[in-house]
């Protein structure tokens, strides 16, 4: 048996949940923000059985998709200005975080 966690961008989350649910897969959706942009994420926790991970690894990397977008850089009061500091830069965000962990022991009640 192993746990998957999966942590994907807002806007893939329910594409993937909806996956999940038509494939009978049990998630549990967590909401945390995090990352270089400090945005939205969900993080996915999946526990199932060693044979079906690659099932749900390619369910996620189909549904979790890189972009582009633009982000204004913090400013740092410290430093001297200089003429780039304040314009947006386009970075590429998205895709997913994924850590497959096995698991010793598994009970429901």
């Amino acid at each position: 048996m192993k746990l998957l966690i999966a942590i994907v961008q807002d806007k893939d989350a329910n594409r993937l949940s909806n996956q999940f649910i038509d494939h009978d897969i049990r998630a549990t959706r967590l909401s945390t923000t995090g990352g270089f942009l400090k945005s939205g994420n969900t993080t996915f926790m999946i526990g199932l059985e060693d044979d079906r991970v690659d099932e749900v690894l390619n369910m996620i990397k189909e549904a979790s998709h890189t972009r582009q977008q633009f982000m204004t850089p913090p400013v740092n009061l410290d430093a001297q200005l200089d003429s780039t500091s304040s314009y947006p830069v386009e970075v590429q965000v998205g895709g997913a975080t994924v850590f497959v962990m096995p698991v010793d022991q598994f009970h429901q009640f």
